[in-house]
């Protein structure tokens, strides 16, 4: 309040307090949301249409992390939706590389524009509530090749894109003090062998397979920088435009930044495909593989 002693007026210093509530309030709101959008990276992916009405083509999100049920979920999600060309927005600790696989190509055949960001609802000046995408969010381990199968990509600035070696999803928690069999072996290279052909058919470099192979599941994960999103071809094009809405003028009440998520998730190797388990999902099977897309991004 000393700041507005100048005035002599109580009446301002009232009138002060109140909109410094109100902003509060308001910072309060959104970060509370963007808060529940990160912790739902823990549960398993669920994706939601973002409707954008009535001049934008909207979008949907993936958040959590991929599972044996993730492409049943996904094309039940597309059963009635004309999802050919929409953008996915990904907010994901990674998960299952071969459901992970199987799910890219599905959207490498739809067309998909990808990017990374968290979808909240901000209350616009004139009151209404209107859709808006956060760039502080998450896109780790598998889902770094989930944002590969976009036709266009588009990485923000404040995004945390991170990579991190294959490991058996029963061992990431204490990979050093567990034992491995050669069958295990067997089935970790089989799958880097996958995801070597995935990534050539989604148009990505070797540097991103090479990136992430280095990083030991013991180790932080890997924050990949503006260089290496450009070396391995994970971005096409540094204009937000090509993937979401924009609208003409800024109307939306500013925002304060997600606090950094400090979990470190793994990528799941298929070990558990080979295991007798109940619940174990049968392991997908490989696409045709697809034409790659387009080359680098161009210089900023």
């Amino acid at each position: 309040m000393r700041s507005y002693r100048w005035s002599g007026s109580a009446l301002l210093r009232a009138f002060a307090v109140c909109i410094a509530w109100t902003s509060l309030a308001a910072v309060s709101s959104v970060t509370t949301a963007s808060a529940g959008v990160l912790e739902e990276r823990k549960l398993p992916m669920r994706f939601t249409w973002v409707a954008c009405e009535p001049d934008c083509r909207g979008w949907f999100t993936a958040v959590g992390i991929v599972t044996g049920d993730t492409p049943k979920d996904f094309d039940d999600f597309a059963k009635t939706r004309d999802l050919g060309g929409a953008t996915v927005v990904l907010d994901s600790s990674g998960g299952s590389v071969n459901d992970a696989i199987s799910i890219g190509r599905r959207w490498r055949k739809l067309g998909l524009r990808t990017t990374v960001g968290a979808s909240v609802e901000l209350q616009s000046s004139s009151g209404v509530m209107k859709p808006a995408v956060l760039p502080q969010a998450y896109c780790e381990s598998m889902c770094v090749f989930l944002l590969l199968s976009g036709k266009t990509r588009y990485v923000p600035e404040e995004a945390h894109v991170r990579v991190h070696q294959i490991w058996m999803g029963d061992r990431a928690d204490d990979p050093k003090a567990a034992s491995y069999t050669a069958q295990d072996l067997m089935i970790v290279q089989r799958d880097v062998g996958r995801l070597a052909k995935y990534s050539v058919e989604m148009g990505g470099s070797g540097d991103l397979l090479s990136l992430s192979l280095s990083v030991p599941p013991w180790e932080d994960l890997h924050r990949l920088t503006a260089d290496e999103l450009k070396l391995s071809n994970l971005v096409t094009t540094y204009q937000i435009d090509d993937v979401l809405p924009q609208e003409r003028k800024p109307d939306t009440t500013p925002v304060a930044s997600l606090a950094p998520k400090t979990i470190q998730d793994r990528f799941v190797s298929g070990a558990e495909d080979e295991k007798p388990v109940a619940s174990t999902v049968s392991t997908t099977k490989t696409a045709e593989v697809q034409a790659p897309t387009g080359g680098a991004a161009p210089a900023k």
